[in-house]
C-alpha cells in the first residue's frame, strides 16, 4: 500500500461508539502498526479497527515513539 507522506499527522483516530478507527496516514504509521499491532487486527480501508478499551494505550505508545496522532 502506498501512502503519501505529505501528511503531518501519522494517525487519525475517530470514535464510532464501541470501536475506534485508527487511520494510517503515513508510511511511518504503517511501519509502526506492523511492528506493534497484531497481524490479525481487523482493518477497514486504511484504518485499523480498535476496541475502545485498547485505543488509549495504542495512542500513548505511538506518541511516545514520536508519531503524531490526531
Amino acid at each position: 500500500m502506498v501512502i503519501l507522506d505529505a501528511f503531518k499527522t501519522d494517525f487519525t483516530v475517530s470514535n464510532h461508539g464501541s470501536i475506534y478507527l485508527l487511520e494510517l496516514r503515513t508510511d511511518a504509521a504503517v511501519a509502526w502498526a506492523e511492528e506493534h499491532l497484531p497481524e490479525d487486527a481487523y482493518t477497514f480501508g486504511r484504518a485499523v479497527v480498535v476496541a475502545h478499551r485498547y485505543v488509549r494505550d495504542i495512542v500513548a505508545g505511538a506518541t511516545s515513539d514520536g508519531l503524531v496522532v490526531e
